[in-house]
C-alpha cells in the first residue's frame, strides 16, 4: 500500500473514532445535564457554554460556529433568554445590531455543570497515566486548531450566497 492511501486510512480511522466519541460525548451530555441541572437541555447547555467561551456573539455567527439554522439558534436563543440565562446587548462595532451575552446565572450554571462532565471524564480516565490524559488534551486542542482553520478557510472561499 501506498504511503497516501494508508494516510487516506488512517483518516478514515480517526474519522469513524471521533464519530463514536461525539456519539458518547453527546450521550453523556445529555445524561448529566439532566442529572445536574433538569432546567437545562444538553442542546441547550453546549450553546450557553459558547457563550462562555467566545464572548458576546451575534445569532448569525453561533449559527455558523454550530453548524445550525439561524431559525433553530433564534429559538434557543430565545428559550435562554427566558430562562435568564442570557441577554441581547448592542453592538459595539454596530449599533442597529444586537448580540447575546451569557448572564451571571447562565455563566454560574455552565460553570456547574462543567464541574459534573469534569468528574465524569475523571472517572472515565481514572486508570490513565496523567501524562496521556495531557498529550491527549494537547493533541485534541491541536486538532480543533486545525479544524477550525480548515472551516473558515471554507467559509471564505464559499461564494456569498453560501456564507450567509
Amino acid at each position: 500500500m501506498t504511503a497516501p492511501a494508508e494516510r487516506q486510512l488512517a483518516h478514515e480511522s480517526l474519522e469513524t473514532q471521533l464519530v463514536t466519541l461525539m456519539r458518547r460525548l453527546r450521550r453523556m451530555s445529555a445524561v448529566l445535564t439532566r442529572e445536574a441541572d433538569d432546567g437545562l437541555e444538553a442542546s441547550i447547555y453546549a450553546l450557553l457554554g459558547a457563550f462562555l467561551d467566545v464572548g458576546d456573539v451575534r445569532a448569525g455567527d453561533l449559527a455558523y460556529l454550530f453548524g445550525l439554522d439561524k431559525s433553530t439558534v433564534s429559538r434557543q436563543v430565545a428559550r435562554l433568554e427566558s430562562l435568564g440565562l442570557v441577554e441581547r446587548v448592542v453592538d459595539p462595532k454596530d449599533k442597529r445590531a444586537r448580540m447575546i451575552r451569557i448572564t451571571d446565572e447562565g455563566r454560574r450554571r455552565v460553570l456547574r455543570l462543567r464541574t459534573v462532565h469534569g468528574q465524569w471524564l475523571n472517572a472515565a480516565l481514572d486508570t490513565w497515566p496523567a501524562a496521556d490524559v495531557d498529550r491527549l488534551s494537547e493533541l485534541l486542542a491541536q486538532l480543533n486548531a486545525a479544524l477550525g482553520a480548515e472551516l473558515t478557510a471554507h467559509r471564505a472561499a464559499a461564494t456569498p450566497r453560501q456564507a450567509v
